[in-house]
């Protein structure tokens, strides 16, 4: 009989690679989404009749419940939060609602319903904050620098927790940021790439960006949703870094994406003030040895393959648009 897996965030960008790689494992697959009248079901439409979605929200504790009850998954995935950290200081408190006490929720589902359901929990590089120690690994102390950052610490250690209080596999991975052509435009590496697009369309003149020098491990989604799945394969749960353990500059990343359109970054950027984090995370690099060891995992997308990827899924988007194919 096939595993069942249940995935909250099924709708973004981790969640789409998450369920396609399920599926492709032979898994029957459900997605927690909330009740919205701007659902936005884009990322995985082409999965559309291949995933069972239900709707529950983590701020509402009953609807966890009888959504696991009724599911009896084999192993949750949360993946759902609050996400972009410029909105947590906007939004604190709902930002600290379902970061980090939607985590509580979930676990409170498995331990009252079943406790041999295996526990993902998407902890964020963004916890370590002014970082302590270069590379950040396991054991380095976390320091965040955002209402979200804190709001993901809390939703770690109380993985954590249960874990050790209630016996429940379950595991976080700290994962170092991971992007892909289904990134939120609001994200600053989608936000770039999608600007290039319009830009050598002919579309767009300037892309306004805030801190150019601020450092950054990225890797690609579909690598990282690898490493989640393994971390539930394993005989004891256990916390891990995944990383590609190289970081570059957000400038760097507008260089590349440019370039790749064959045009100079610096005729059509603005760096603008306002755009600045009132607290900002000036750099981040993962050490994943501990996920190649023990989970044999290996990232196989290289920074620039990323940003080319990104940059050519936008290109081609858009010129869908341009021909009415598409509306945003």
């Amino acid at each position: 009989m096939a595993r069942k897996a249940l995935i909250t965030g099924t709708t973004g960008q981790d969640g789409a690679y998450l369920a396609e790689f399920l599926l492709g494992k032979g898994y029957e697959v459900h997605g927690m989404v909330r009740r919205s009248s701007t659902e936005n079901f884009e990322r995985i439409a082409h999965l559309r009749g291949r995933v069972t979605l239900h709707q529950a929200d983590l701020l509402d504790q009953l609807s966890i419940v009888e959504l696991i009850q009724k599911v009896r998954p084999d192993e949750v995935y949360n993946l759902a939060a609050q996400s972009f950290v410029p909105t947590s200081w906007v939004q604190p408190l709902l930002t600290g609602e379902f970061t980090g006490l939607g985590v509580t929720r979930m676990l409170e589902g498995i331990r009252l319903v079943d406790r041999s359901i295996r526990f993902y929990q998407a902890s964020s590089s963004e916890m370590f904050g002014a970082v302590r120690e270069e590379p950040q690994n396991e054991h380095t102390p976390f320091w965040p620098r955002s209402p979200y950052g804190v709001a993901k610490v809390y939703g770690h250690w109380i993985t954590v927790n249960y874990r050790e209080s209630y016996g429940i596999f379950a595991c976080s991975g700290i994962l170092f940021n991971h992007e892909s052509p289904l990134r939120g435009k609001e994200f600053v590496t989608r936000k770039i790439t999608d600007a290039v697009a319009r830009i050598k369309l002919g579309l767009q003149d300037k892309l306004r960006l805030g801190n150019l020098d601020a450092m950054r491990d990225w890797g690609f989604s579909g690598d990282y949703v690898r490493a989640m799945w393994l971390m539930l394969q394993q005989d004891q749960p256990d916390d891990y870094v995944v990383a590609t353990g190289e970081k570059h500059s957000v400038r760097e990343f507008v260089e590349l994406a440019f370039q790749h359109v064959d045009l100079d970054w610096r005729d059509w950027v603005e760096v603008d003030p306002a755009l600045f984090r009132p607290a900002e995370v000036n750099t981040l690099r993962g050490d994943a040895s501990k996920a190649r060891r023990v989970l044999g995992w290996e990232p196989t997308v290289s920074f620039p393959e990323l940003v080319r990827m990104m940059v050519d899924a936008d290109l081609a988007r858009v010129r869908r648009e341009e021909r009415g194919q598409v509306r945003d």
